[in-house]
């Protein structure tokens, strides 16, 4: 099977501090995989790696066969842990904006992703509830036709039935030639979606596996080795 994501002993310094450790991960094209930790495990470093904002110390990253540059910025769609929009924009602004910036994004797809959410292109971003917001910025990230789309905490913090609409959307929008990669400490409301899991403990991968073969080797639900794995963290 390809390979949508190769990472070859990647690390990431800060100053002292290693937020990434010698992680080596190879992820196959058209699956959902969940990359899971509490905060400080690194899962936001990597994807930041991932998507050209920052770059390693040591090591190397290949998407869709390319390192990490103009190329595959063009194939990821990335949905950032926090709002990427200005104020003054209405939904349809920021429509237009993605519309000049990304030649593979579906109009078509975004209005029926809006409508799906119950948005309105006339509302302002300013008046939007945290919950419309990630509804919204989630739909920009799919109403592209992307090869990978990798979403940071798409549902921490929004109400549950945001939570709801937007596992619904990513789901109905996902399709088998791409690909997904999707950070998470919100195990519980993710596992069923995954399809292979990375947990990620201080920089380094500690577990990785097929979610259906971890669970009957475990004989437990994700969520409940993802509590095992992280039990210091999480007290």
């Amino acid at each position: 099977m390809n390979k949508i994501v190769e990472i070859k002993n990647l690390t990431k310094k800060y100053f002292t501090k290693k937020a990434l450790d010698n992680l080596s991960l190879e992820i196959d094209a058209g699956k959902i995989v969940g990359i899971l930790g509490p905060n400080g495990s690194g899962k936001t470093t990597l994807i930041k790696i991932l998507t050209g904002l920052l770059r390693q110390t040591e090591g190397e990253v290949f998407i869709d066969k390319h390192k990490v540059g103009v190329y595959t910025k063009s194939i990821v769609s990335y949905l950032p842990d926090r709002n990427f929009l200005y104020k003054w924009m209405r939904i349809e602004d920021a429509g237009q904006l993605f519309k000049d910036f990304y030649p593979d994004f579906d109009e078509q797809k975004f209005a029926e992703l809006l409508a799906f959410m119950k948005l309105e292109k006339n509302m302002k971003i300013d008046t939007l509830s945290k919950g419309m917001m990630e509804k919204l910025n989630l739909s920009l990230v799919l109403a592209r036709n992307a090869k990978l789309y990798i979403l940071d905490e798409p549902i921490a913090g929004v109400d549950p039935v945001a939570r709801d609409q937007i596992l619904d959307a990513i789901i109905n929008n996902y399709h088998e030639n791409s690909s997904m990669l999707i950070t998470t400490h919100l195990v519980r409301d993710m596992e069923n979606i995954l399809e292979e899991v990375v947990f990620l403990k201080e920089g380094k991968i500690v577990l990785t596996g097929d979610t259906e073969t971890l669970r009957a080797e475990k004989g437990k639900q994700i969520d409940d080795i993802y509590k095992e794995v992280f039990a210091s963290e999480e007290e």
